[in-house]
């Protein structure tokens, strides 16, 4: 049970002990004593029900901040995942390119050796 869960089970308590002691210590008759039990329990249930609602708002406000901070957290880091990701395609095109380029170049020297050496055996 959660810091909020005991707030609330000690309201209960104490309201509980409360509403025991005044029976206790009640001078009247037993219908006046009812009537009164009646009334504290509903008044205690109000307050209970009241400080139930303040609790669960807080809980709600809080995990909607926490929704709201990990949702940017989680936007930033795929962003920034984004960015990386960005970062490494573009550095994987110019190495292809690159490649591309030493590959052309390669095959081009390999055509003029082909051609001088058929040139040789031509003039031989």
């Amino acid at each position: 049970m959660g810091k909020s869960g005991n707030t609330f089970l000690a309201l209960i308590t104490g309201a509980a002990i409360g509403a025991g002691i005044g029976i206790l210590y009640a001078p009247e008759k037993g219908s006046k004593t009812r009537e009164k039990i009646g009334k504290e329990s509903k008044k205690a249930q109000k307050k209970l029900q009241r400080q139930y609602e303040q609790t669960s708002n807080q809980l709600t406000e809080k995990a909607q901040k926490a929704k709201i901070n990990f949702e940017e957290k989680l936007e930033s880091t795929l962003s920034s995942a984004s960015y990386k990701a960005d970062d490494i395609l573009a550095a994987m095109e110019d190495k292809l390119e690159t490649l591309r380029k030493q590959n052309a170049k390669l095959q081009k020297d390999v055509k003029v050796e082909q051609v001088k050496t058929q040139a040789k055996k031509a003039t031989t």
